[in-house]
């Protein structure tokens, strides 16, 4: 892992561009696979169980990143990197599923009324919003952490994880709101 991280660190200029690219590039795709007129025919109607392992998948990053969180307490580096690494291997999973489901099927949408209908567009929104704008803390975060830039690390992460931790909870949330609608 040394040796890679000074790789990493001899080619920062490098790897920050492709931070930034992706936080751009990802959002911007997934926009336009949820907004696409035509949905892309997958032949099948698995699809639709994807809902279901997103909210299991966003469950568990948020245990993750919680651990993540009571390990760096605790002073445990290596459980800390472990839980961060396993939160970030479950958004990364989350998110090819979340846009093959939103490339195959139409987006459901909420039944509720009166209160809890203001309620769901709140979460849902202030959700995209962040969903939106989280990679590019995150991605930094991660390779702060990774090349053991700490103090770097400290900076971003007082951004990367409240937004990090809103999401994964908010998208379970979302989900257990809108999952009596589903239709399939």
């Amino acid at each position: 892992m040394q040796a890679k991280g000074n790789s990493l660190l001899e080619n920062e200029g490098k790897v920050k561009g492709w931070i930034i690219a992706m936080s751009v590039i990802i959002p911007v795709a997934v926009a336009v696979l949820i907004f696409m007129p035509s949905k892309i025919d997958l032949g099948s109607e698995w699809v639709y169980f994807l809902p279901h392992l997103n909210a299991v998948i966003n469950s568990a990053a948020t245990l993750a990143l919680i651990a993540g969180l009571v390990f760096i307490k605790k002073g445990s580096i290596p459980y800390h990197r472990a839980s961060m690494t396993v939160a970030f291997g479950l958004g990364a999973i989350f998110l090819v599923s979340y846009v093959i489901y939103h490339a195959a099927a139409e987006s459901t949408s909420f039944g509720g009324e009166g209160m809890i209908r203001s309620v769901y567009y709140f979460i849902l929104l202030t959700h995209i919003v962040l969903a939106a704008v989280a990679l590019f803390p995150i991605l930094f975060a991660y390779y702060y952490g990774y090349t053991d830039q700490r103090a770097k690390h400290r900076k971003v992460v007082k951004f990367a994880y409240p937004i990090w931790l809103y999401v994964t909870v908010t998208g379970v949330i979302v989900y257990l709101m809108i999952s009596p609608y589903y239709v399939h």
